[in-house]
């Protein structure tokens, strides 16, 4: 295992460098001159030098990689050059607000989509299966976006129920909790119907297997045989996808929170393009990258300690 995990952090670490190397390189990849763009076409040269100066680039494409790289490490993402603020303090800032609705998001995939893909697999075939196949289908093909609109529609403008601007008042959680509802439910939407063909279909298999059969013949319980057994095996191809799905929701997150207008990374980010400040994008997209790898990094690890038949260093097959 400590081989395995040495190789995995060695890939991840490489897969960061590479990152980084990219993010350096994105304001020379962008058509446009940036600061140009920032002083207008009418600012003097003197002031062009200075502002090159200041944004580091007076100095020649690989060493400006090196300085990035090297200025990341050491936590030092660059100043925004609208507010003038460091980025890692706007970054931190609104992190936690985007970490929260992600979460949310992926804990109420979870708790409706696992059961529904218990329910449908008790009895294949059937009337609730059928149900709850075609309900799954149409909510993996709504975006997020599209059902954050129709949410918005329904609950905040029709019914009034809840409402749909901001993230709520600071230090009332009720309030905190009641903005967060349709966001992160917008968010889950796809993620329910598709984590709960994928615990059917899992389910199904692990019926079907040779050692459930043979628990069956030793006269197990079914209802024991369903949750101990075949649940559990059929759960670890679900934790292997949830850090590809933790992924999908950051993705996501971004524009549910400029549908919903809530501060958070994914706005920051989204104002930032707008406006060219490209220390803020590349810092935001170098944490979201970093969020993505730790989640698959985690998702790895805990789908071979929940399947004890994946081997850590070698496939099962090389054995």
């Amino acid at each position: 295992m400590t081989r395995y995990l040495v190789r995995r952090t060695i890939t991840a670490a490489l897969v960061v460098l590479i990152v980084m190397t990219f993010l350096a390189l994105v304001v020379h990849v962008i058509p446009g001159n940036i600061v140009t763009t920032l002083l207008g076409a009418h600012a003097s040269p003197a002031l062009i030098r200075q502002a090159n100066a200041q944004m580091g680039l007076d100095h020649s494409i690989p060493m400006q990689v090196v300085l990035f790289i090297g200025h990341a490490f050491e936590g030092n993402l660059g100043t925004d050059w609208v507010t003038h603020r460091p980025v890692t303090s706007l970054i931190f800032t609104a992190l936690p607000e985007t970490v929260v609705l992600a979460f949310s998001g992926m804990f109420l995939a979870v708790l409706i989509g696992l059961p529904l893909g218990v329910i449908a697999a008790v009895r294949p075939g059937g009337l609730l299966d059928k149900t709850i196949g075609v309900v799954s289908v149409s909510l993996i093909t709504m975006p997020s976006y599209v059902s954050g609109l129709l949410l918005i529609l329904i609950f905040g403008v029709k019914l009034r129920l809840l409402p749909v601007i901001g993230s709520g008042t600071p230090g009332n959680p009720i309030d905190d909790l009641a903005h967060l509802v349709l966001p992160a439910v917008a968010l889950a939407i796809a993620w329910i119907g598709y984590l709960a063909r994928l615990t059917r279909s899992n389910m199904l298999e692990v019926l079907t297997a040779n050692y459930v059969r043979t628990v069956r013949a030793f006269g197990v319980r079914k209802g024991k045989i369903f949750y101990k057994y075949a649940l559990r095996n059929a759960a670890a191809p679900v934790v292997a996808v949830l850090g590809v799905g933790l992924g999908n929701l950051l993705g996501g997150a971004i524009f549910i929170e400029v549908i919903f207008s809530r501060p958070g990374l994914g706005t920051l980010l989204y104002s930032s393009i707008e406006t060219r400040n490209y220390p803020v994008v590349q810092g935001c997209v170098l944490v979201i990258a970093l969020m993505l790898i730790c989640a698959n990094f985690l998702a790895d690890i805990s789908y071979r300690l929940i399947d004890r038949r994946i081997q850590f260093g070698r496939t099962a097959a090389a054995t």
